[in-house]
């Protein structure tokens, strides 16, 4: 039996109690320099992560600038409502934890597959710990039953925000227009910092032309959120800056009025301050309610809408397509007296039936005045006078001077929408229908016929011009802004004016004559009688647009009723010498601009006389102050 060696046995003792000790050692440093390189090295870095776990930054949303009109009656506001929301990085699982979140939460509360795209798109243009709106508007309903179950949803909460809302509903409802849901083709182009927080959008009108002056500016806030993203505590706040206030030169007791006049008939009417280009009324038949869209319109509705065979979404002011008819004798004899071919006494022979020199097709002209000068022409609506005069200018002198009242082209008002019409010349004949140009169609284009399509805001517009004698001032509605409320309203610049028409003084004058001699000379003028009891002298035309060919005495379409056979159209302004508002009436249907459009007018300038600051206190505006 071997003996054991003590000291062996305590060397090898030593030398692991010392392997041990170094092993513990290392293991120390180890775990200190890891400390150090946390704590030290990336402190800053878990700190912030930390913080994250538990402060949230959340987008604040402006509150959308108000509109009014000219004497701040409101038309587009702000009401209180609830809406759902989500911050992602609170739902336990990822993706596929949000997802089934969702398919949870359509049971308790209404959530469209719309809602849930909308929802997708929004969260990939935010970080994680921002808030992503679901649902708008929630009812008291469904804010009762997600209360009840709220325990389930982590991450979700009913938030308060304002949602537009237009207290006078289908009145301003193509003017002022609406605003909607931002959907997905105008998520990926809006700039995501000027929109964080901001669910809607101006989708037409007022509303979209001005979306960056009513919007604002979006503030933000930093709160401390528990793990269910509650909010505990509010740690820092920068306020959002509201959108713009705007004042419209629109008076909606005129508006009012003149759809009152208008009687639901299909068609639009426009009234203008020639003085200055601004909108008093702008009015389209029929209309609806823009509150249906602001926060998604309902199937029903929106298939109600779309499938009306009126088309009550069409802005007939801006965006309807009108024949002028003889509205447009008073600029085809601006042109002739202003290009030399004719002066106001130059007279043309009527027989009733018009002939180009060399061909034997006669051209009707259903009043055979004898000789008539251009007074007279316009009075009577003598459409000889206006086939002999557009033919002797030529199609291109004609269209060239026509386009100078800003026929074929935009206006440039300020409601999103609006539509450029047709100017017929050979040019646009050519390049839209690869035709050639007859001097038949010159003859048509004359009287307001053939591929003429004008816009009532157009037809407006140009009458200012008349009115203004030469003076191009394009309408707009906005007349003033304010930078919140308390704040002092700023009138807003007017737009720049156009080229002034016509160099003679002598044009006008025999202009206004004779579309004063068509509202108050004798029959034949086309509308004697209308101004009868009006303190100020009114200046007019007619127009009928026939839509309908006809042959002898039958016509070619089903409208056979001469209620609805034509387009009817009527333009005035008034005071004739001094004018403060000129007026334009389309319709769809009619008779003639003398039975139909005319009397609309009319009683649109008697709901003038009452509003008008500037008008003489007759019996009727005494009664109404």
């Amino acid at each position: 039996m071997q003996l054991r060696n003590a000291r062996a046995d305590a060397e090898t003792f030593r030398t692991r109690a010392i392997v041990g000790f170094l092993v513990i050692v290392l293991c120390l440093a180890a775990l200190v320099s890891r400390y150090v390189f946390l704590q030290i090295y990336r402190g800053a870095e878990f700190a912030q992560s930390s913080d994250q776990q538990r402060i949230s930054v959340r987008s604040v949303a402006p509150s959308r600038g108000l509109i009014f009109d000219r004497n701040g009656v409101l038309l587009a506001d702000n009401i209180a409502a609830f809406r759902l929301e989500v911050v992602p990085e609170a739902v336990a699982g990822g993706p596929k934890g949000l997802d089934k979140l969702l398919a949870e939460l359509g049971d308790v509360v209404a959530i469209s597959a719309d809602d849930i795209e909308r929802f997708k798109v929004a969260r990939a243009k935010k970080k994680a710990f921002e808030s992503v709106p679901l649902r708008l508007k929630l009812s008291e309903d469904e804010i009762a039953r997600f209360a009840v179950d709220r325990w389930r949803f982590p991450g979700v909460e009913v938030v308060p925000y304002l949602t537009r809302a237009y207290p006078l509903r289908s009145l301003f409802a193509h003017t002022v227009g609406y605003v909607g849901r931002i959907d997905m083709n105008e998520l990926v182009k809006l700039d995501a910092n000027d929109y964080a927080g901001t669910t809607h959008i101006g989708k037409t009108g007022v509303e979209r032309w001005y979306e960056d002056e009513l919007h604002g500016t979006p503030g933000s806030e930093t709160v401390e959120v528990d793990v269910g993203g509650r909010v505990r505590k509010q740690l820092d706040r920068v306020a959002p800056i509201s959108g713009k206030n705007l004042y419209l030169s629109i008076d909606s007791r005129l508006q009012r009025a003149a759809e009152e006049a208008l009687g639901g008939r299909l068609g639009a009417a426009v009234a203008i301050d020639p003085r200055n280009g601004e909108v008093l009324a702008m009015v389209s038949e029929p209309d609806f309610d823009g509150n249906l869209f602001v926060n998604g319109i309902g199937q029903a509705d929106y298939t109600q809408l779309t499938q009306d065979p009126r088309k009550p979404l069409l802005n007939r002011a801006i965006a309807g397509g009108f024949i002028p008819g003889s509205t447009i004798k008073p600029y085809a004899a601006a042109a002739g007296l202003e290009l030399g071919v004719r002066t106001p006494s130059d007279t043309v022979v009527s027989t009733g039936e018009y002939h180009i020199p060399g061909q034997a097709r006669g051209y009707r002209d259903d009043f055979p005045a004898g000789r008539v000068d251009l007074k007279l022409a316009l009075a009577w609506s003598v459409n000889t006078y206006f086939y002999s005069l557009a033919y002797e200018m030529g199609i291109d002198r004609f269209s060239g001077f026509l386009g100078k009242f800003g026929f074929g082209a935009k206006t440039g008002i300020d409601v999103a929408g609006e539509l450029p019409g047709v100017l017929p010349s050979a040019e646009w004949l050519r390049a839209t229908r690869n035709q050639p140009w007859y001097a038949g169609y010159t003859v048509n284009v004359g009287f307001g016929q053939g591929f003429w399509v004008v816009t009532p805001i157009q037809l407006a517009h140009a009458l200012t011009v008349i009115a203004a004698k030469g003076a191009n001032r394009p309408p707009h509605v906005l007349r003033a802004t304010q930078s919140g409320m308390g704040a002092p309203v700023q009138p807003a610049p007017l737009p720049m004016p156009g080229p002034s028409v016509g160099k003679r003084a002598d044009t006008w004058k025999a202009i206004e004559e004779g579309m004063w001699l068509a509202v108050n000379g004798p029959p034949p003028s086309t509308v004697s009688g209308l101004g009868k009891d009006f303190p100020y002298a009114i200046a007019g035309k007619t127009g009928t647009a026939e839509r309908y060919s006809r042959y002898d005495e039958t016509w070619t379409s089903i409208a056979t009723s001469s209620a609805e056979r034509h387009q009817v159209l009527f333009e005035c302004f008034t005071p004739a010498e001094e004018p403060r508002i000129a007026v334009v009436v389309a319709l769809e249907a009619g008779k003639s601009g003398a039975s139909d459009a005319a009397p609309v007018a009319r009683k649109i300038l008697d709901a003038w006389l009452k509003y008008d600051d500037d008008a003489p206190a007759t019996p009727a505006r005494v009664a109404q102050q």
